[in-house]
């Protein structure tokens, strides 16, 4: 994809769109759209090292292009961004009051795992997440016993999620 100015809708259209159709359950669909328009609009908002950052709407503008990629897990959704610039996304407490600066650590915070790794074989890099297709609270010991263990040593887990904090971050999200 381009990063236009209707990128992030499009990627949310189109990750609403395939999800549906593999049947996936509701709420993990919104959970995926909103992580999908988070790491989308890092790829779309973040230039390239080195790279003057121009207005989408500017004469000057050369769409950079990413990938948004998503697959289906025994047990998770997995969304990959690939973009140009192999700097890693750094995640960071923001305060309510903040305009900006939300996107990995609401990415942190909704999903079950996340990380970021060079791209393969081209420029770049490639930031992921993984959002799980059953509730937290219906996960029994007997299914964490036979999960896999994560392929890549060191990843960031997710915290638990204070819901104090997640809906004072909502709101701060909506208030923009």
């Amino acid at each position: 994809m381009a990063d236009t100015p209707n990128a992030v809708g499009l990627a949310r259209l189109h990750t609403v769109d395939v999800l549906s159709r593999w049947g996936v359950p509701s709420d993990v669909v919104e959970t995926t759209r909103l992580l999908v328009s988070e790491l989308v609009t890092n790829a779309v908002r973040h230039p390239q090292e080195g790279v003057e950052q121009v207005s989408a709407y500017s004469s000057r503008h050369t769409a950079r292009t990413f990938e948004l990629t998503l697959e289906m897990l025994w047990d998770a959704v997995r969304i990959s961004v690939w973009d140009r610039d192999s700097m890693p996304p750094v995640l960071k407490e923001v305060g309510v009051e903040a305009e900006s600066g939300r996107g990995i650590f609401i990415v942190a915070m909704m999903s079950r795992t996340w990380g970021c790794r060079p791209a393969v074989g081209m420029p770049g890099k490639v930031v992921w997440a993984e959002v799980g297709l059953l509730p937290i609270g219906r996960i029994g010991e007997d299914e964490r016993a036979v999960r896999p263990p994560s392929a890549e040593p060191g990843i960031p887990r997710a915290a638990p999620a204070s819901p104090n904090l997640l809906g004072r971050v909502l709101v701060g999200v909506r208030e923009l």
